[in-house]
């Protein structure tokens, strides 16, 4: 059992890592240190402050390729990024979404704007993202190929979509959700709003499906304050996306002709400004918060035994967003919560998962074992970039 001088090492040596011997210690805090001033002085005296301008193109640019994509569309948060790519992959009304319940609640929510339903799935213990094993069986007991469409045998609903999540930064096995979802002519998009800098056998996250989505809110590795973009090597789908996002409005010099039922989601030329300072600055970042995670890894190893720690996998490159403990009860998990809160360090529980919440309870689900003991040991610590 744990008790009290136990969560008081883990205090002070949180403490000693931030260089703070005192104050509150956020969980992930942004840092501005670059260009950010500059940019937006340069934004601002061209008056392009709204989703015209060079910074949203330059910041579309530079994340097309850091991550290897071929288009990058960026808009207003990650939230509209993934119910932009949901409906541009074809996801119709009533269609449902496959996801796991281990997960920020924007993934179910632009599930349902695009007026669909989740439907929440387990996850490994080791990556906490989707479980490939968990995918299959639940394919193979619930899914029928009608028309060459999965239709879900329970509720008679097509299932259009796949989107698992690279959770806390953590590469999930992609490649092996990626082939089971081509057996059922299921559309993968990539919820990797928390893996700007992860990879997978070589490959950055958010580009294996037909489309990724990136995050850049506040608390994320870069930020742009609120933002999101959609990444794709399709360019019919980043086209239709752009199109999507600008409010369906057809290019004309003067006359303002909208050809569907859009929506106004493109990211402001003033936050593009942010993201592109922060961008120059991911690099200096990733490798800091690689130290970061190197440190807490000895730590716990050396003082904790019973405490594990969530590593990337061997093919796995994490960008370590938030780091990761599982503690070996529930019970020393909320006392740990507690007296760290009290103490000042912001450390967090994993959400609520999402089968829990009330708009999400008539929702299908499959064997959450891991996701249930995941949840009831989990914690996040501060992981925000040391200055």
């Amino acid at each position: 059992m744990f008790d009290q001088k136990d969560f008081a090492k883990i205090v002070s040596f949180i403490r000693d890592l931030y260089h703070q011997p005192e104050g509150i210690i956020p969980l992930h805090a942004p840092v501005f240190r670059g260009n950010e001033k500059k940019y937006l002085a340069e934004c601002i005296d061209t008056t392009y402050v709204s989703y015209v301008g060079e910074f949203v193109t330059r910041f579309e640019e530079a994340i097309a390729a850091y991550t290897g994509a071929k288009y990058a569309v960026a808009v207003v948060n990650g939230t509209a990024a993934l119910q932009i790519a949901l409906i541009v992959a074809g996801v119709e009304e009533n269609d449902e979404v496959i996801t796991q319940p281990l997960t920020f609640v924007a993934t179910a929510n632009a599930i349902r704007h695009a007026n669909a339903w989740p439907v929440f799935i387990d996850v490994d213990h080791d990556t906490l993202g989707m479980s490939p094993s968990a995918l299959q069986e639940f394919l193979e007991e619930n899914v029928s190929i009608e028309n060459e469409c999965a239709v879900n045998k329970s509720t008679g609903r097509r299932i259009k979509a796949v989107v698992p999540m690279h959770t806390f930064g953590f590469p999930c096995r992609i490649d092996q959700i990626i082939a089971l979802c081509r057996k059922y002519n299921l559309v993968v998009i990539e919820d990797a709003a928390e893996s700007l800098g992860s990879f997978y056998k070589g490959k950055h996250t958010g580009t294996f499906g037909l489309s990724g989505i990136l995050s850049f809110n506040g608390n994320k590795i870069i930020t742009t304050g609120g933002g999101g973009m959609i990444i794709t090597d399709d360019k019919t789908f980043a086209e239709k996306a752009k199109h999507l996002t600008t409010t369906a409005k057809v290019p004309h010099a003067w006359e303002y002709i909208h050809d569907q039922i859009g929506y106004n989601y493109r990211m402001p030329n003033i936050n593009a400004a942010v993201g592109l300072a922060q961008y120059e600055q991911l690099v200096s970042h990733l490798n800091i918060k690689r130290k970061v995670a190197q440190t807490y890894k000895v730590f716990f190893e050396n003082e904790f035994s019973e405490i594990t720690y969530i590593e990337e996998l061997a093919d796995s490159h994490s960008n370590f967003w938030l780091n990761t403990i599982l503690f070996p009860d529930k019970i020393s998990r909320n006392q740990c919560l507690k007296y760290c809160h009290e103490q000042g360090i912001m450390i967090r529980p994993a959400w609520r998962l999402m089968h829990r919440l009330k708009m999400f309870k008539q929702c299908q689900t499959f064997n959450l074992n891991e996701s249930k003991k995941c949840t009831a040991k989990l914690i996040n610590l501060p992981s925000s970039v040391i200055v």
